[in-house]
C-alpha cells in the first residue's frame, strides 16, 4: 500500500498504526483510535505531533478510573471485581488505574487475561465461586473479539459488569461508558480532509475524545436483581428497555 504512494492513509483500531509507523515515515497518516501515541512513538508530542502521523486517541487512562466507580454504584454490594484485559502497555495502564481507585473503594481485584476462550470461560467461573463479585472489561480488541462469551458469562454467572464499548450493552451487557467511536472517525475524516488540502499531519495537534456514551441496559439490570439508581438513569445517554 505505500508503495502506491496514497495522499494520505487512514489508520483504524488494534495493531495499524504501529504497523504503518514501521512501513513509511513520509506518507501521512491519520489514526482515529490510537491508544497513547505519544509513548508508543508515533509523535513526538501531542500537541505538536512533528511527524507523518496524527489523529485521535481511543480513550483517556483517566476513564478506566470511572469503570470502577460505575460498577459501584450500579451495583453497590461488590467487594470483588475481575478486570478482563490484555497484557501489553494499554492492558496495565488501564489495570492501574482501576487499581488505585478500586483501593479507596474497598474492592479487591482480580485481572483476567483475554487469551482463548476456554481459559475465559474457566477463570470467570472461578471467580464467580465467591459472592458479590463483578467485572470491569477495559478497552481491547481481544474483548471484542470474545464480546459474545463474555456477555454471556456474565449473565450465566449473574456477575454485574461495566464495559467501555457500547456494543456490548447493546449485545445484553449491563452498563457502558466510553467515547462516541463514530465521532472518532468523523473527526478524523476532517484530518484527512485538511491534509488532503495541503496541510501537515505534524502541524495538526493529536486530540481526545470529546464526547462519552453513557448506556444502560435496564432489561439486563432486572435480571440481575439490580435497581438501577435514578440519579444514574438521569445520566444515561442511552437507556435500554
Amino acid at each position: 500500500m505505500v508503495a502506491l504512494h496514497p495522499d494520505v492513509v487512514l489508520a483504524g483500531v488494534g495493531a495499524t498504526t504501529s504497523v504503518l509507523h514501521q512501513a513509511t515515515r513520509t506518507v501521512p497518516v491519520v489514526f482515529a483510535q490510537s491508544i497513547d501515541p505519544v509513548g508508543n512513538g508515533y509523535v513526538e508530542g501531542m500537541a505538536r505531533p512533528g511527524g507523518n502521523a496524527t489523529g485521535f486517541i481511543q480513550f483517556e487512562y483517566s476513564l478506566s478510573g470511572k469503570w470502577m466507580e460505575l460498577l459501584k454504584e450500579i451495583a453497590p454490594g461488590v467487594t470483588r471485581a475481575a478486570v478482563l484485559r490484555e497484557p501489553g502497555a494499554a492492558g496495565i495502564g488501564q489495570w492501574a488505574i482501576i487499581q488505585s481507585v478500586a483501593q479507596s473503594l474497598g474492592v479487591e481485584l482480580k485481572p483476567i487475561m483475554l487469551t482463548n476462550a476456554g481459559d475465559i470461560e474457566r477463570a470467570v467461573a472461578t471467580f464467580a465461586r465467591e459472592p458479590n463479585g463483578g467485572m470491569i472489561v477495559v478497552v481491547s480488541a481481544a474483548s471484542l473479539n470474545h464480546r459474545d462469551l463474555i456477555v454471556g458469562l456474565a449473565a450465566r454467572h449473574r456477575l454485574p459488569t461495566v464495559y467501555a464499548h457500547r456494543v456490548f450493552v447493546t449485545g445484553g451487557g449491563l452498563i457502558t461508558y466510553g467515547p462516541d467511536i463514530a465521532s472518532q472517525y468523523r473527526r478524523a475524516a476532517g484530518y484527512v480532509d485538511r491534509i488532503l488540502k495541503g496541510e501537515k499531519p505534524g502541524n495538526l495537534p493529536v486530540q481526545a475524545p470529546t464526547k462519552h456514551e453513557l448506556v444502560i441496559n435496564v432489561k439486563t439490570a432486572k435480571a440481575l436483581a439490580l435497581d438501577v439508581p435514578p440519579s444514574l438513569l438521569a445520566r444515561a445517554d442511552e437507556v435500554i428497555e
